[in-house]
């Protein structure tokens, strides 16, 4: 019998994929037994059609998970999320996962806030479907084309303010800048925000140090190159300091994608 935390390798069948606005897509996949396991902040490494001659998987954040299905979103960036994009309903996919550790569960008494950029929203929506208690997200973007999944979060119960760089949608400047704002107002009503964020590295390191100042404890999915997704080639690590001070090099596909913010040293 296999255990939860187990990850398996699964032939998968192609349900559909969308094209969602300006290189972005959503992949629905038939993987019983992944859905089954997923918990958000977790990912899948791909083996993409078309590509089989290279060695290297692609990872993937789930987006979602109900029954039978699984669902990605990704941008294209490069070959092998173009290759994927280009798969046709029907297709058998090798998929290895549920990997990684995933986002603990808010803890009682505080506020979640869900801090995105960009296409990072995807374990970020997977997370407020499995909370059953609603928060605060934030979305940032470059330009409204690059803001996602927003509607995902308001049925649930979440307040969401987007912010875009060049003020096409919402708020203009860095989703930062809601993020202060938000920390600002839960303090004025006496509540504790308990921070959740998935995006670019600058990004997750600038709501650590927010989170650090305002007292807030903040979970961080980093964005690492992955080649193995199980720990064994050592080419995703991160130096974290454990709780006597010392350091230590964590693989970011084992050991996370999730870290507290105050033990990641950057």
């Amino acid at each position: 019998m296999r255990k939860k935390s187990d990850c398996c390798d699964e032939k998968t069948k192609v349900l559909s994929i969308s094209p969602i606005g300006e290189g972005y897509w959503t992949l629905r996949l038939r993987a019983p037994q992944i859905a089954g396991q997923a918990r958000p902040g977790q990912f899948v490494h791909i083996r993409v059609p078309g590509l089989e001659a290279s060695a290297l998987r692609r990872p993937f954040s789930i987006y979602g998970a109900e029954g039978d299905e699984l669902r990605i979103l990704f941008k294209v960036v490069g070959r092998g999320s173009e290759a994927l994009s280009r798969v046709q309903a029907g297709v058998a996919v090798p998929v290895l996962g549920p990997l990684g550790n995933g986002f603990p569960k808010p803890a009682k008494g505080t506020v979640p806030v869900c801090v995105a950029g960009g296409y990072g929203v995807a374990p970020l929506s997977f997370l407020a479907k499995r909370t059953g208690a609603g928060g605060i997200t934030l979305i940032g973007g470059r330009t409204a084309a690059d803001i996602l999944a927003a509607a995902d979060f308001e049925p649930l119960g979440w307040t969401v303010k987007v912010a875009t760089q060049d003020g096409s949608l919402g708020t203009k400047g860095l989703v930062t800048v809601l993020l202060e704002e938000t920390l600002g107002q839960l303090r004025e009503e006496g509540k504790k925000a308990e921070i959740f964020a998935c995006g670019p590295t600058g990004m997750l390191r600038a709501v650590g140090a927010m989170a650090e100042t305002e007292g807030s404890r903040a979970w961080l999915s980093l964005d690492e190159r992955m080649v193995c997704g199980v720990g064994a080639c050592l080419g995703c690590v991160q130096k974290i300091r454990r709780e006597d001070g010392s350091e230590y090099l964590a693989r970011v596909c084992k050991d996370g994608p999730v870290f507290e913010s105050r033990t990641i040293v950057w």
